[in-house]
């Protein structure tokens, strides 16, 4: 819920800023990525839902949107992507006064405490290095109590529920769905309360906390999840005890991630940093492994590679180099909270816990990597950079890496390509998180979970992380996370509220 974008193409936000989008360009631009993974009715019903999605909750709720209009697609280059922006939507800040007594009740995410009052566009989740808001609109934001990031949709959608009499049990989880006759009755929770239901949606989030799920399910190493502790599987354990079908499941949302002790999870997200000039990631072997400017969740597959003779991970552990001439312009995650924008008063070197060398082998040893590696890299890196070039992985050649990168040169090769010269030498290890995995209970178009037999468990839902991803291993844009979710959560509550009061057709009747 950090940052609480969705990706919806075709929304109707993108037309205030001139940019034009389709059906046929959204779904070709998501089976250019398919991989075979993206079963094409779910990528329909994706597409055609959110734009229904958009305007429901615009029409008949606090939820209002608007575009973050230059944010590009996360593999521009790709047939179909809206590659100069306009498919990734946000909430304006919200006054948290009208809440009520629940204002307090949502949690500050603790990646920007207690700075929540700016949106995405105003961070490095939109920007490399974002411009400051002015004090004055800060001072006034923070006086209000008015919240983006993921406290605008968050606060917009519970005053829309408190509207409605929804009532919210806090503190408790689902243990056990209760199944009769292949139709869901009613769910029992952890704390021994069993409620009677004849239509449930599993949301309880991913598996990304729970190491038994984690070494069954997944493709390659999450050891650094960035999500709240209790996404531990609870939907996907009571979605597999009453049957379902499961897909997605060697899949996360996967995010490179600096153990830092400044921030209170002890985790920070890695995107800004590593695509600014004068930075390079190595691997134990002291070679770079990746393009460092690619989108975060492509960027996870380069963990993912194994050393064959070795029977270890090729690219872990893994090391974000600079220098202190880089640090002296941009400092690093130690000098700021992602996000705060102006890094004010900057420390003369990094902490402690960035390891530091006078020069580059005495830094290699300090990280085990073998005398020489380290250097031989950064000489072949510089002379590439020279060349205005990546001849080894592409950095620059996207347009995706150069919207990033030093904001002064965007649109260009320099604002990614930079030269490191001259110590001392700096490295933060970086370690292979996630925003939270795929993997859960497979669902149709309607957003109803699928038995072994490839037919719905009747009234049994499921939406975001803890459903099965209709995206496969792909990440379509800023708020590919969370777009999914709000669009199957959508589609579910919407046949759900057909079920009940008998509006499916004949065929649909006994599910």
């Amino acid at each position: 819920m950090v940052g609480r974008q969705i990706w919806i193409p075709c929304n109707p936000h993108q037309k205030e800023f001139g940019k034009e989008d389709s059906r046929d360009k959204a779904l070709t631009y998501l089976a250019s990525m398919s991989n075979g993974l993206i079963e094409p009715e779910m990528a329909e019903a994706y597409v055609d839902g959110g734009v229904e999605m958009v305007s429901f909750l615009e029409a008949n709720t606090p939820v209002q949107f608007m575009a973050v209009p230059h944010f590009p697609d996360y593999h521009p280059e790709q047939p179909g992507a809206a590659s100069r922006g306009g498919r990734t939507l946000e909430c304006p800040v919200y006054p948290y006064s009208e809440l009520g007594e629940w204002r307090d009740k949502v949690e500050v995410s603790p990646y920007y405490w207690p700075h929540v009052h700016f949106t995405v566009g105003e961070t490095s989740l939109a920007q490399a290095v974002p411009d400051p808001l002015p004090p004055e609109e800060a001072k006034r934001r923070t006086e209000n109590d008015e919240r983006g990031l993921g406290h605008s949709l968050v606060g917009r959608l519970l005053r829309g529920c408190l509207d409605r009499g929804v009532e919210f049990l806090l503190g408790t989880g689902g243990k056990d769905l209760v199944i009769e006759n292949g139709a869901i009755t009613g769910v029992t929770l952890d704390d021994g309360t069993a409620l009677k239901t004849t239509n449930l949606v599993i949301a309880t989030g991913g598996f990304e906390h729970n190491e038994a799920f984690k070494t069954a399910f997944l493709r390659g190493p999450l050891t650094s999840p960035v999500s709240i502790r209790t996404n531990t599987g609870d939907g996907l354990r009571m979605a597999m005890k009453a049957g379902a079908m499961l897909s997605s499941m060697r899949e996360a949302w996967w995010m490179p991630v600096v153990e830092a002790p400044l921030n209170p999870m002890g985790r920070m997200l890695f995107t800004g940093e590593r695509t600014l000039p004068g930075t390079i990631m190595v691997n134990k072997a002291g070679k770079r492994f990746t393009n460092e400017a690619a989108n975060y969740n492509a960027f996870g597959a380069a963990f993912h590679v194994q050393d064959l003779n070795s029977c270890s991970w090729a690219n872990l552990p893994a090391w974000c180099v600079f220098n202190q001439s880089f640090y002296d312009k941009w400092g690093f995650l130690d000098t700021q909270l992602i996000g705060v924008g102006d890094p004010g008063e900057h420390r003369k070197e990094p902490a402690d816990w960035i390891a530091r060398g006078d020069t580059l082998d005495e830094l290699s040893a300090r990280l085990g990597i073998p005398s020489g590696a380290l250097e031989a890299t950064v000489e072949r890196w510089n002379g590439m950079v020279d060349a205005g070039k990546d001849e080894d992985f592409g950095r620059g050649d996207s347009y995706y890496d150069l919207y990033w990168g030093d904001p002064d040169h965007k649109g260009h090769k320099e604002a990614t390509l930079g030269k490191l010269e001259g110590g001392p030498w700096y490295a933060a290890e970086v370690k292979s998180g996630a925003l939270g995995t795929k993997g859960g209970p497979k669902t149709d178009t309607l957003g109803r979970v699928i038995d072994l037999d490839d037919k719905p468990i009747g009234g049994l839902y499921a939406a975001g992380n803890a459903m099965g991803s209709m995206m496969g291993m792909t990440y379509g844009g800023g708020g590919g996370t969370l777009g999914p979710g709000m669009v199957f959560g959508y589609l579910a509550g919407k046949h759900a509220a057909q079920r009940n009061v008998g509006a499916e057709s004949p065929a649909e009747v006994s599910a």
